[in-house]
């Protein structure tokens, strides 16, 4: 048994107990959430749970251990990436559910920083990650997706879509994935004040979070 076996929190499911669309990341996060809310696993309306969408200002963003790299260790060069973290409490270590990773399904934050993330492996500038904080109770609130953004100039769709309906957002919106996917450093908080929890639990787009304060982070709205 390996070390990050003997990290994975104890759970009842498997990645494949949920909707999975390849390259349609968001969407299958959206309905992760709404699943983990039905199932008991997460609150109800969602409070322990943020959406967190990874990018950069060029939409290059290498993260490792994931199940369509083509390389042993599992690196694969993104333009986004979207996964679930759920915030414990009484001392439990946060969850990053990531139906695209082969770490442990859920796996401990601080494991999948490590492994994932690789925060101590350097890279140039252009592939810094930076993260997209948002409240799923917001989240589902807001989010839309048409799927336009997976059609070429001619109208093809550049990865086959999910069988279901697009995405239409509680609020009536049909598209808005742009918005959470414009993530630049300049927009980064470069320092964690203490009203920072506040504005996650109040703004629709969230915070955007460096990688070297993203477990800052999250110990602080513990």
């Amino acid at each position: 048994m390996t070390t990050l076996e003997l990290q994975q929190p104890p759970t009842s499911l498997d990645a494949s107990d949920f909707n999975h669309t390849p390259f349609y990341c968001e969407e299958n996060v959206y309905f992760l959430c709404k699943k983990l809310c039905s199932n008991g696993i997460a609150d109800a309306q969602g409070s322990d749970l943020f959406v967190v969408v990874i990018s950069n200002d060029n939409k290059q963003i290498p993260l490792w251990h994931q199940k369509s790299s083509n390389r042993a260790d599992g690196v694969i060069l993104w333009d986004y990436h979207v996964i679930c973290i759920q915030r414990k409490k009484d001392g439990d270590s946060h969850l990053v559910w990531d139906l695209d990773s082969s770490l442990p399904f859920p796996c401990p934050l601080a494991t999948y920083v490590s492994e994932t993330v690789r925060p101590s492996f350097q890279l140039f500038s252009e592939f810094q990650r930076f993260f997209r904080v948002v409240h799923v109770p917001l989240f589902l609130h807001h989010f839309a997706s048409d799927r336009r953004h997976m059609k070429d100039s001619e109208g093809n769709w550049t990865a086959q879509p999910p069988t279901y309906e697009p995405i239409v957002a509680e609020d009536g919106s049909v598209h808005n994935l742009n918005e959470y996917l414009e993530i630049h450093a300049a927009d980064a908080v470069t320092n964690l004040p203490a009203d920072l929890t506040n504005v996650v639990f109040s703004q629709k787009h969230g915070v955007v979070i460096g990688e070297a304060h993203l477990e800052e982070f999250f110990s602080q709205i513990s």
